[in-house]
């Protein structure tokens, strides 16, 4: 991407459904493995997905999905320059990593940063969507801001694991997209890392980040919890290998479909 162009470029809402937000209050919860997982249990319903990748300083969308060594190709449509975004698993994936190398740093202030983003969201040709999922970068910052302000989100998900340290983030998190500035609905919590079994004993259960965090910061706030998601290695492995574990036939692929199952029942209730 050329930074001369991150200039004078405004949101539009292109025929897309629902748009669906990814959320967390801090780093290293797994966010980006729900949202692509998500994306593609979605997607294997029969609806057409898109992902965003608004980490901006951060994208993992191109190596969790094994795209990193493909650049977008970039058309004419009606006289304007138009991103045509990755597809792959039955998903349109779109991500800063895609024009930048693995190991550049992307050194912008808060203004670039954003009008990047209205870049990746206005200038892609999304076609029809059920539901573009926009995958946020940790925290409450400039991103985030603008994103609420300029796109009218359907609701968001906070992805959050159990102990005290990451709640307190999401409870903030969430407080910003309900307050009456903000007023975008929060579909539920996903309580992610939310014990541990390994594979030799598969009846028991260690809980290293703590017991059920997120289900009671669910209930405080009156919010449903989506899903408690397990530690598992063949996760992380998918994610490592650009293959979702969403795609296996396996507990940890069902695990996912069934999140999908609640969260398109849920924005289609906040929808009527």
């Amino acid at each position: 991407m050329n930074d001369t162009r991150f200039s004078n470029l405004t949101y539009r809402r292109p025929a897309i459904k629902s748009i669906v937000a990814v959320a967390s209050g801090k780093g290293g919860v797994g966010k980006s493995t729900v949202a692509v997982n998500l994306a593609v249990a979605l997607a294997q319903q029969g609806l057409n997905v898109g992902l965003m990748d608004a980490d901006i300083y951060g994208p993992s969308i191109p190596k969790m999905t094994g795209t990193e060594t493909i650049q977008p190709l970039i058309k004419e449509v009606n006289g304007a320059e138009m991103i045509i975004p990755i597809e792959r698993y039955g998903v349109k994936w779109m991500s800063i990593g895609y024009f930048v190398t693995a190991a550049q740093p992307l050194i912008w202030r808060g203004a670039m940063a954003t009008n990047a983003l209205k870049q990746l969201f206005n200038q892609v040709q999304w076609g029809v969507l059920d539901v573009l999922l926009i995958d946020l970068p940790p925290g409450t910052g400039d991103i985030h801001v603008s994103i609420i302000h300029d796109i009218k989100l359907s609701g968001a998900i906070i992805v959050s694991t159990p102990q005290a340290v990451a709640l307190a983030d999401v409870e903030k998190g969430v407080h910003m997209f309900l307050s009456d500035k903000v007023n975008v609905p929060v579909l539920g919590l996903v309580e992610n890392m939310a014990w541990f079994t390994p594979e030799e004993l598969p009846d028991n259960k260690y809980y290293i980040f703590g017991k059920e965090g997120a289900l009671q910061l669910a209930e405080r706030l009156q919010l449903p919890l989506l899903a408690q998601l397990p530690i598992v290695q063949s996760i992380r492995e998918s994610g490592d290998e650009g293959s979702p574990i969403a795609l296996k036939q396996n507990a940890a692929g069902e695990t996912f479909r069934r999140l999908a199952a609640k969260v398109a029942a849920a924005w289609v209730k906040r929808d009527e």
